[in-house]
């Protein structure tokens, strides 16, 4: 019985309102998990996943942008409050004595710790104090991170890392002692706008080798940025704030499962992701080259309004190339800069020394190892993933079937040619009504596996388009007196250009799939006989494999 027209309005009400319901319900979820951050109790986004795996694609897809929203908010919230609340108001008054030391005056202040100029009274030498905020003293996990800084820091002696002299505590509130450096940040250097290449080179460099340095000692920095580095009296560059330091070869437990730390302006796409298990002497790389970047442009490699904005440009956009912004950067230097900002870690230079090596060698004027571009490191950054890639574990087990589909439908198609039918309306039907009938079905499918992001609905219209495209086939035979597939090779056209887009938007590993497919219909034109079961076994071969790949990543991501 066909069904009336107001039963297809109420069918089709149903699903607008069963989707309304699932986007709120992710919504809610997403909230109350932001508030938890904000509250300072820990998320394992892993074990929510699992708790909701209706909505386990989406929430990594976007937890990493909420993290980085609510860490920098909490950042300028700490801020903001700084000038009015009880932690700029202690001490009461300059200089101020604790224990060997007197405090003599404010020079530096982050979302943790006050540093101040000081005097050691027994040593009769000027070195810097840094202490936790007062508001920050009821947060453990805040307290063990500000010894964890002062444990990093001391176990670093290099002439490119503030030094530690003493760890101690005054009134149940810890501190530490270091090297004062007389001078200014690169930050504020920085204000007057960028500095000139080769001396830029060679303080990245300097930096470069700190950092390896305190890699070779298990020690990565997380928070590497111009606010960060001290330029002294010489133009000598020293790292200072290990506040985010962690031992990788360790168990981090001040580190929460997905929690975002770092600047976002200088941190890694895998720290604004929240991916902190991937965390590596990569991460830093990447951030001393957005360093190098403002230092060379005067400006970072991505700003936005918003840092949700921002979080997003990290892991989906290219920063504009240094030498658009300033065409006097060395094409040599230009391409170590482009090199440390790979999105993926394994394109980057595997460690700072590295790093430092092609610095060095471009201030000797000799080829760096950048230039050079191994074709494995091009390839790989032809087909690596982008951030989308995450909901296809949605349509995984989709594929798997429609791979299926293909199948038989180009099966079908090749035995009504064998059996010598002509007429165009079978063909016509099978590949528009037959073929529209399971895109039906397909979606309400995915829409009972939870709510359908952006990004979905997107190459929905893309394959919708190509569906379009392979009906007109038929009426264009007619049209131009052809026997009834004639035009079929153009099936393997239409699929290629599928892919090279969803290439585009999802993996650049479908790109082999839009060149197999663009093959298939060159021997579809070759073997007209068998054209169909050519396309037919190779697209399903297109669709089956990636769809068991990411069926199984989604199996495994919910275990």
């Amino acid at each position: 019985m066909k069904p009336s027209k107001n039963d297809i309005y109420l069918s089709e009400t149903r699903a607008i309102d069963s989707q309304e319901q699932n986007d709120e319900k992710l919504a809610l979820l997403l909230t109350e998990l932001a508030d938890r951050v904000q509250r300072g109790e820990p998320v394992d986004i892993s074990k929510v996943c699992e708790e909701y795996p209706e909505h386990a694609s989406e929430l990594r897809y976007l937890w990493g942008t909420v993290l980085v929203t609510e860490a920098v908010g909490a950042n300028q919230a700490l801020t903001s409050s700084a000038g009015e609340g009880e932690a700029m108001a202690w001490p009461p008054q300059l200089p101020f004595p604790i224990g060997d030391y007197e405090l003599i005056e404010q020079v530096g202040q982050g979302g943790m710790g006050i540093v101040f100029r000081a005097r050691q009274m027994s040593l009769g030498r000027e070195v810097a104090i840094k202490m936790i905020q007062q508001d920050r003293l009821n947060s453990p996990e805040d307290h063990q991170r500000f010894l964890a800084e002062a444990e990093a820091t001391a176990r670093l002696e290099h002439p490119g890392i503030v030094q530690v002299y003493e760890v101690g505590q005054f009134d149940g509130t810890p501190f530490f002692s270091m090297q004062f450096v007389r001078g200014q940040t690169l930050a504020q250097r920085l204000r007057n706008g960028p500095i000139g290449q080769r001396q830029a080179a060679a303080l990245i460099a300097n930096v470069s080798r700190a950092i390896d340095y305190a890699h070779k000692q298990g020690i990565l920095h997380r928070d590497i940025k111009p606010s960060n580095i001290l330029l002294d009296e010489h133009g000598n560059a020293k790292v200072t704030d290990f506040g985010l330091a962690k031992f990788f070869h360790a168990n981090d437990h001040l580190t929460r499962t997905g929690a975002i730390l770092g600047t976002p302006s200088y941190m890694s796409p895998e720290q604004a992701s929240g991916r902190s298990s991937q965390l590596g002497p990569a991460s830093d790389v990447y951030s001393l080259g957005t360093v190098l970047y403002h230092a060379l442009t005067g400006r970072p490699p991505l700003v936005a309004d918003s840092p949700l904005e921002l979080a997003l440009k990290i892991l989906e956009q290219e920063p504009i190339p240094p030498r658009v912004l300033e065409p006097k950067i060395d094409r040599d230097l230009e391409m170590v800069v482009i090199r440390c900002l790979q999105k993926p870690p394994d394109l980057r230079y595997s460690t700072a020394g590295e790093l430092a090596a092609d610095l060095e060698a471009f201030l000797r004027d000799e080829p760096v190892l950048a230039r050079s571009g191994r074709f494995t490191q091009v390839l790989a950054r032809v087909l690596r993933e982008t951030h989308h890639a995450a909901v296809l574990e949605n349509w995984g087990l989709l594929w798997m079937w429609h791979s299926l589909v293909l199948l038989v439908w180009c099966l079908l198609t090749e035995a009504l040619d064998w059996a010598g039918v002509d007429n165009r309306l079978a063909y016509g039907g099978l590949w528009t009504v037959g073929l529209g009938a399971w895109a039906v079905v397909f979606w309400a499918l995915r829409h009972r596996m939870g709510p359908v992001t952006f990004v979905e609905r997107q190459i929905a219209h893309l394959w919708g388009a190509s569906m379009i495209a392979i009906a007109m086939l038929y009426p264009f035979e007619w049209w131009l007196n052809l026997k009834p597939l004639t035009l079929s090779p153009l099936l393997g056209v239409i699929s290629s250009m599928v892919f090279l887009v969803k290439a585009a938007m999802l993996s650049g590993a479908f790109y082999v799939q839009a060149v197999v497919l663009l093959g298939t219909s060159v021997l579809m034109a070759v073997f007209p006989a068998y054209a169909h079961m050519i396309f037919g076994i190779i697209s399903a071969l297109c669709f089956f494999i990636p769809g068991l790949k990411y069926h199984r990543q989604r199996q495994m991501s919910l275990k």
